[in-house]
C-alpha cells in the first residue's frame, strides 16, 4: 500500500471512530468534523431530567396534559452568545469620519439598530505604551464607556501584527527587545495601499515577547474579565492579524515546526488562563504556515471556547468545520459589506449584492454572530447607505441569527405525592445551537418558589424539541397564576439572561406561566 493511501485510510478510520489526538501530540491532522469526538462540551450542573417521558402504562411516569403554548416572537434578541456585531475599528485604528468628532463617530455606530454587539480590533501599541500598565487610545476608552451606556458588549482582538498599517503593531518597548524577521516571498498588489508597501516582518517569539504578551493579557483581564463590557476575545498569536498564518509568505520564523506549535499553544494557554470568564474565539484558519493552528483550534473547542472565520467564501476545509462544529460552540462569521461609496454596490446577474450573497452563506453556516463592517471605510453613514439599498437580507438574518429559544409546549403532571411536574418542550427558532448551557428556572416574585436546572450543552438545537422537567415544591400548582419561567445561558461559569423569543413575554424576557389551552 502506498504511504499516501495508508495515511488516508488511517485518518478515515480515526474519523469514523471519533478518535481525538493524544495529549502528547499537538499536531491535529485534517479530519471530517461530523461525528468527530470533541468531548461532551461545557460542564452541566443541576442537570434537568430530559426524558424519556412515557405517557401510558407501564411507562406512565411523567406524561401530562398541555396547558400552555407559545408562538414564535419576531423581536430582536440581545443576549450573550449571538447577534450582529457593529465594527468600531478593523485594521486602521480609530474611525475617521469627516465632519464628526471621534466620540460622535463612535456614538453613531452604537446607534445603528441592527447591531446588538460591537467589535474593536486595536494594534497592541494602541492599548499599551510602556511596560507594566495599560494606556488606551481614546477610541478604546470611548467604546468601552458606551458599551455600558448602550448595553452592547464588545468583542476584542489585540493585534501583534497588522499588514494594513505602515507602523509596527507592537509597542516600542517590545520592539526594543524583539527582533523582526523577513519571510520568504512577497505580496503583490496596488502599491497605493499600505499592505503592499512593506515586507510584513514577523516578530520573533522570544522570551521577551512571550513575557510582555502575558503581562498585557493579564492587565486586560484584570480590568475586564467577567465585566459588563466584554462579549468575547479573539485568540491572538502568530502571523498577519494574529490569525495563525502568514499568507502569502512561505513558512514561519521558528526554528522548527514543533517549536512553532509549542509557542502557539503556549500563547493560547496564556489567554485561556487570563480570560477565565470570557470565551476565546479562534479563527478556523487552515494551517497554511504549519505553525500548529490546528492544535489551537482543537484546544479551543475542548476548553468550551468558540470559533470565528474571516472571509467565508473561501476554503472548503473551514466550511466543513464551521457547519459541523459541536452545537455548544459559537460561530462568529466576518464578512465585509459594501463600503457605501455610492458606486460600490456590485451585484451579480440575478441582482444580488455581494453582501447579500455573503449573508446567505452566513445563514448556511448557522452563525451566532455576523459583522456589520464596511471594511476600511468604517462609518455609520456607510452602514445606513447599504442597509437602505439592500435591507431584506440583513432584516432576514436579524430575525434568525444565533439561538432564539422558547418553551413551545408546556405540560403539567403529578407525581402522586403532592408535587406537580412541569415539562417544557423547548425549541430553538434560530439557526445556531446554544453556545454554552441553558438554565431554566421557575420562580415567583415573592421568592417562595425558585426551582430549575440546566439542559445538556448546546440544547435546544435548531432542529427538534428538547423536553425537560422541573418539579415544583409540594403543594404549589403551576396554574396558581403567580409563577414565571426565565432562561439564562452559562458560559465559562458566568450566567447571562436570555430573553425568550416568543410572543407575550415580559419586558425582561421571562414568561408568565398561565393556561391558554382549554381541555
Amino acid at each position: 500500500m502506498k504511504r499516501r493511501d495508508f495515511i488516508k485510510s488511517g485518518l478515515a478510520a480515526g474519523a469514523a471512530l471519533g478518535l481525538a489526538p493524544t495529549l502528547a501530540e499537538s499536531w491535529v491532522p485534517v479530519h471530517s468534523w461530523g461525528g468527530y469526538d470533541f468531548g461532551s462540551g461545557p460542564k452541566v450542573t443541576d442537570r434537568l431530567y430530559q426524558g424519556p417521558f412515557g405517557v401510558y402504562a407501564p411507562d406512565d411516569f411523567h406524561g401530562g396534559w398541555c396547558f400552555q403554548t407559545t408562538m414564535p416572537g419576531k423581536q430582536q434578541i440581545n443576549c450573550m452568545g449571538m447577534g450582529m456585531i457593529t465594527y468600531i475599528s478593523g485594521d486602521y485604528g480609530a474611525p475617521v469620519n469627516e465632519g464628526k468628532t471621534l466620540e460622535k463617530a463612535i456614538d453613531d455606530l452604537f446607534k445603528f439598530p441592527l447591531g446588538t454587539k460591537m467589535y474593536i480590533r486595536p494594534n497592541w501599541r494602541h492599548i499599551q505604551k510602556v511596560q507594566g500598565r495599560l494606556d488606551f487610545d481614546d477610541y478604546w476608552k470611548i467604546t468601552m464607556d458606551k458599551s455600558v451606556e448602550y448595553g452592547k458588549r464588545v468583542g476584542i482582538r489585540v493585534m501583534l501584527n497588522c499588514p494594513d498599517i505602515l507602523e509596527n503593531a507592537l509597542p516600542e518597548f517590545v520592539l526594543d527587545k524583539v527582533p523582526l524577521d523577513k519571510l520568504k516571498g512577497e505580496w503583490k498588489g496596488d502599491p497605493s495601499q499600505p499592505r503592499f508597501q512593506h515586507e510584513h516582518l514577523q516578530p520573533r517569539y522570544n522570551e521577551y515577547l512571550m513575557g510582555y504578551f502575558e503581562e498585557m493579557q493579564n492587565l486586560l483581564a484584570d480590568k475586564y474579565n467577567g465585566g459588563p463590557e466584554i462579549e468575547l476575545v479573539d485568540t491572538q498569536h502568530f502571523g498577519l492579524w494574529g490569525e495563525g498564518h502568514a499568507w502569502p509568505y512561505d513558512g514561519h520564523n521558528f526554528p522548527t515546526r514543533k517549536d512553532a506549535e509549542d509557542t502557539l499553544i503556549r500563547l493560547y494557554d496564556i489567554q485561556n488562563k487570563a480570560w477565565s470568564k470570557v470565551p476565546l474565539c479562534t479563527n478556523i484558519q487552515p494551517d497554511f504556515s504549519r505553525v500548529g493552528q490546528s492544535a489551537v483550534i482543537d484546544k479551543t473547542i475542548r476548553d468550551g471556547n468558540w470559533l470565528r472565520r474571516d472571509s467565508i467564501l473561501v476554503q472548503n476545509e473551514c466550511i466543513d468545520g464551521l457547519s459541523n462544529r459541536p452545537a455548544w460552540v459559537a460561530n462568529f462569521c466576518e464578512g465585509a459589506m459594501s463600503r457605501g461609496n455610492g458606486d460600490d454596490f456590485p451585484v451579480d446577474e440575478n441582482g444580488n449584492s455581494r453582501g447579500d450573497v455573503t449573508i446567505a452563506h452566513v445563514k448556511d453556516l448557522k452563525a451566532n454572530y455576523y459583522s456589520l463592517w464596511t471594511f476600511h471605510a468604517i462609518n455609520a453613514d456607510n452602514l445606513w447607505k447599504y442597509y437602505k439599498k439592500f435591507p431584506d437580507a440583513l432584516d432576514d438574518l436579524n430575525s434568525c441569527i444565533g439561538f432564539r429559544v422558547r418553551p413551545s409546549w408546556i405540560w403539567k403532571s403529578s407525581d402522586g405525592e403532592g408535587h406537580e411536574n412541569v415539562i417544557l418542550g423547548m425549541v430553538n427558532d434560530g439557526i445556531a445551537g446554544v453556545p454554552g448551557v441553558l438554565r431554566l428556572t421557575i420562580y415567583s416574585e415573592d421568592g417562595t418558589v425558585n426551582v430549575g436546572g440546566c439542559l445538556d450543552a448546546g440544547y435546544p438545537h435548531p432542529k427538534g424539541i428538547r423536553e425537560a422537567m422541573i418539579t415544583l415544591p409540594k403543594g404549589v400548582s403551576v396554574e396558581n397564576g403567580n409563577l414565571k419561567l426565565k432562561a439564562e445561558i452559562e458560559v465559562k461559569g458566568v450566567r447571562y439572561p436570555v430573553p425568550f423569543a416568543a410572543d407575550n413575554v415580559n419586558p425582561d424576557g421571562s414568561l408568565n406561566l398561565q393556561r391558554n389551552i382549554v381541555d
